[in-house]
């Protein structure tokens, strides 16, 4: 595989790597301070009760009451807390978010429920009276607690969130890249091609108009090769543009690409073409393209084999309620291990000591972008075959 790709990958991880130890760093000190907080609170209202004991056991008029009063219970304006006697008859409530307009039944009633959610987070603390007398201070974390042990949770959603965009857009990055050196190689392709097709053409003309050349049966076969170059001109005209969509006959499209094969490949290899649905079903394709890709993955498809076994194409319905036709495409070959079956079409990916590995991930970039299609590894068993399946829409 080429390097590039590679990189990409390492950087993908990179990425993600980064989010994990920012969120993970993130949530460490949100906890520490959420510990810190919670104590410092549970230390509060310990000293709340305490004061609502020593005012409670003191008479009202001594200045230390007072002082205690203002100080200690009147400075408590955070921590929600709900004092009871012995029967569990609301002394005082301080705090909390009550809906005004209550009357004091509701008020009552929505304060004892406060009491139960409050029982589940803290016991309460008792406050001694003598002589057997007791109250309760119930209470729950301050809303700044609260909001900040859900804190990290939010900040992990937007790490997540922040980590989730840079992959797509480095992903979208590297795809727009990658789609201009395709485009870019392919027009600078057929452009190149344009000067000795052009010459080849006026030599044909010339030897048909020479006596001596006329009836040699080169000059045909030349002429046949020319109409190929044509082909493949246009098809790497098509890349970069938006290919032209006709229904067309799968079988004749299909047919038409083999039949140029098997003249051009080792004569131990069998072609077989098959149509499980009537003569004449057709598909939304562009036929110079759609051929490249048939021929793309026949001739891997040979480099597997060998130049030794068959090769089947099958047409026939493939799902959406019967608006795909699948073009399966079979071989007797090596077959794809399943660890590379995500890699065989990328670009750079190839088995042969020759090659750029370009063919399978050029005939996906055909039907997946061109043909708003499906190209993808059907089955594949190392040692017995492999079958890809094109879909196209009906």
């Amino acid at each position: 595989m080429l390097p590039i790709y590679d990189q990409k990958s390492r950087i993908k991880l990179l990425i993600v790597v980064l989010a994990l130890v920012i969120g993970a760093v993130t949530v460490v000190y949100t906890n520490l301070l959420v510990s810190r907080l919670s104590e410092r609170e549970q230390q509060q209202i310990d000293l709340y009760a305490k004061a609502l004991r020593f005012t409670i056991n003191t008479e009202s008029d001594d200045t230390n009451v007072q002082f205690v009063s203002t100080e200690i219970i009147q400075a408590n304006k955070t921590v929600p807390v709900i004092l009871t006697d012995a029967e569990g008859n609301i002394a005082d409530a301080r705090n909390l978010d009550l809906p005004k307009g209550l009357t004091e039944q509701q008020r009552t009633e929505l304060l004892q429920r406060e009491i139960e959610q409050m029982k589940e987070l803290h016991p309460p603390i008792v406050i001694e009276l003598g002589a057997g007398a007791r109250n309760y201070v119930y209470y729950k974390d301050s809303l700044i607690l609260s909001q900040l042990r859900t804190y990290p949770l939010v900040q992990l959603a937007v790490i997540a969130s922040l980590g989730i965009i840079a992959y797509f857009a480095f992903s979208y990055s590297r795809r727009a890249e990658q789609n201009r050196v395709w485009v870019g190689l392919a027009k600078e392709t057929a452009h190149q091609l344009g000067t000795p097709l052009s010459s080849l053409m006026a030599w044909q003309e010339y030897l048909r108009d020479s006596e001596r050349f006329r009836d040699e049966p080169i000059v045909e076969e030349l002429g046949k090769d020319i109409r190929r170059l044509e082909i493949i001109t246009e098809r790497f005209s098509n890349i970069g543009s938006i290919p032209i969509l006709k229904d067309e006959d799968v079988y004749e499209v299909a047919e038409r690409a083999i039949d140029y094969l098997k003249v051009r490949v080792s004569r131990k290899v069998v072609f077989k073409v098959e149509s499980l649905l009537p003569r004449g079903t057709t598909a939304k394709l562009n036929v110079p393209l759609l051929e490249w890709v048939i021929e793309n993955i026949c001739k891997n498809a040979v480099d597997a084999m060998d130049g030794r076994g068959s090769i089947t194409l099958i047409i026939r319905h493939g799902g959406r309620q019967n608006k795909q036709i699948a073009l399966d495409i079979t071989d007797t070959g090596k077959g794809i291990p399943k660890s590379k079956l995500e890699t065989v079409f990328q670009p750079g990916y190839t088995t042969k000591k020759r090659g750029w590995g370009l063919g399978l991930a050029l005939a996906k970039r055909i039907i997946d972008n061109y043909h708003s299609g499906r190209l993808y590894v059907r089955w594949s068993e190392v040692g017995k075959g492999t079958t890809f399946r094109v879909l196209l829409n009906a």
